[in-house]
């Protein structure tokens, strides 16, 4: 069984944010994205976490060179309720949660706003966006492209991204509703989560050139950038479980991250140039809905959260209890506040790594342990 060394919620936050500043992120900026990357492994989103801080963020900007540390933030249109921002290819978190706060601000004085941004990069956990409106009283939602790795419905071939189509809904529970998934049946932060696991993927999740499902998660990895595979849409292959439906509401994401913006879309988000690594220059959009323009807020809140109860309480079919959406996550928030992050080897070494390039001071109980082998 793999050995996992579980880190303080607290301390790996703090690592992180040496590891931006050591990248060469602003120290506000760095706050930022460190606060998002910790706050994917605070609520179980293992996949968007720590381990992604290196293979996304720290080689695409220290060793790929495709991406900037400093964040050149240009409003580019502002109209009344909407606005198109200009992210130029630096930190897609620092983007995010300015068009996010934005769109918020906008809200408070039209009742509902939407914001576009454009050539972003990676932003990280969807649902900390929305999850921002959320503390202010609103409805938030967020979409965004990503490189290709989905197949449309009957096709093999890698066109749209994993697209996320996220809302997060204030209720008068300790945590919002909010439903942060992919719109594929997986997602690529999963299979690399898979890879450094070591396990093999459910069939169904990758489908190969040949139209068969591919399980191996380090091919799967390799194919998706060769176009050799292809994530299947939310709900699988074909259209009898509802395949077609996910690849519908992952063009929406497409559409609305893209089309109103004129910004890069479907294969344009490769990544990948004459056989060399360049860009990703993704689209965000972010969307905030004042709950007080509709009705007292103290009643909307438990209207919303009697929906909520009354799902959970309803007729179960041999389990325990039924979840509604953000619960699970808040679950595990309260356990990680007390236990701290479980973290693979794979990751230990990864954060080891950029300790040593970056010269960070900084002393792992896994050193410890590799150093006591050596002994």
């Amino acid at each position: 069984m793999e050995k996992y060394y579980h880190y303080p919620l607290d301390q790996l936050k703090q690592f992180e944010k040496a590891v931006f500043i050591g990248m060469g992120v602003p120290e506000d900026e760095a706050e930022i994205c460190a606060d998002i990357l910790n706050a994917a492994d605070r609520r179980g989103i293992d996949s968007h976490g720590i381990g992604r801080l290196k293979p996304i963020y720290y080689d695409r900007i220290m060793h790929d060179k495709i991406q900037l540390a400093t964040t050149d933030f240009v409003i580019e249109r502002d109209v009344a309720a909407t606005a198109v921002v200009n992210g130029n290819n630096g930190m897609g978190f620092v983007v995010a949660k300015k068009a996010m706060d934005m769109a918020i601000a906008k809200a408070r004085t039209y009742g509902i706003a939407m914001v576009i941004a454009k050539n972003s990069t990676h932003y990280g956990i969807a649902a900390y966006y929305p999850l921002l409106a959320t503390q202010h009283d609103m409805i938030g939602i967020t979409g965004t492209n990503a490189r290709p790795s989905t197949a449309p419905t009957w096709g093999i071939e890698n066109m749209l991204g994993t697209n996320p189509l996220v809302f997060a809904v204030p209720t008068d529970e300790p945590f919002a509703f909010t439903n942060d998934y992919a719109t594929s049946t997986a997602q690529r932060g999963k299979i690399e989560l898979y890879a450094r696991e070591g396990k093999a993927l459910p069939p169904g999740w990758v489908i190969g050139v040949d139209g068969r499902s591919k399980t191996d998660p380090q091919e799967v990895l390799a194919d998706l950038t060769t176009g050799r595979a292809a994530l299947t849409p939310l709900g699988g292959i074909g259209e009898e479980l509802g395949g077609h439906k996910g690849y519908g509401f992952a063009t929406v994401v497409e559409l609305l991250s893209a089309g109103l913006q004129m910004g890069g879309f479907l294969k344009q988000l490769n990544g990948v140039q004459n056989g060399h690594k360049t860009p990703i220059l993704l689209g965000h959009f972010f969307i905030a809905i004042d709950i007080a323009h509709f009705h007292a807020v103290d009643v909307v809140k438990k209207q919303m959260g009697d929906i909520l109860r009354a799902l959970r309480d309803s007729k179960k079919a041999g389990a325990e209890r039924i979840y509604t959406h953000g619960e699970k996550e808040y679950l595990h928030s309260l356990d990680r506040d007390r236990t701290g992050v479980p973290l693979p080897l794979a990751v230990c070494q990864q954060m080891s790594r950029m300790r040593d390039e970056l010269g960070l001071d900084y002393a792992f109980e896994w050193d410890e342990i590799r150093l006591k082998r050596h002994l």
